[in-house]
């Protein structure tokens, strides 16, 4: 970790585990730690070109830019395949949109180091900004919306009736 915030961020991430060490020590080694979703947190699973589509852009400093306006809260990147909004727990129990999927509990989710914002294989595409500073469910359901509204060719958006 280089940052206390960093440090603090972790605890709180690691603390979803019974043995919170078992994160650190995936951290150190350069991976990412397994949590259990709908603990500290639930994570919305969108695809990746549903985020390019909102953001109208794939470039990576571009989408995290807009992820960072549109969501405020921290969002993980598995490139090419998926991004991962963490919202608070139990999100999962209300969450209404069909156009991504709400990971709660029984599942587990990679989350890298807190200070790993690299393009590389896992990562933050806009990091934790404080232990439990989640996006907002609204905002990322508002985010998918926009970015299948973008996927859809403006024809059959329109109705040929009048």
């Amino acid at each position: 970790m280089t940052t206390t915030n960093d440090d603090a961020i972790g605890r709180w991430l690691a603390a979803s585990l019974d043995a919170p060490a078992d994160a650190w020590a995936a951290w150190r080694e350069g991976s990412h730690a397994m949590l259990p979703a709908g603990v500290r947190f639930d994570a919305v699973r969108l695809p990746v070109e549903l985020v390019h589509a909102a953001a109208a852009d794939s470039v990576h400093a571009t989408v995290a830019e807009h992820l960072t306006a549109a969501l405020d809260g921290p969002v993980i990147c598995d490139p090419a395949r998926w991004y991962y909004a963490l919202v608070p727990a139990r999100t999962s129990e209300t969450w209404a949109s069909g156009l991504a999927r709400c990971l709660g509990f029984g599942t587990w989710l990679g989350v890298p180091r807190p200070d790993l914002t690299e393009h590389a294989l896992l990562h933050w595409s806009t990091p934790m900004n404080a232990p439990g500073a989640l996006c907002a469910p609204t905002a990322v359901a508002a985010l998918a919306e926009r970015g299948h509204e973008h996927l859809i060719p403006p024809t059959e958006r329109e109705s040929p009736w009048p």
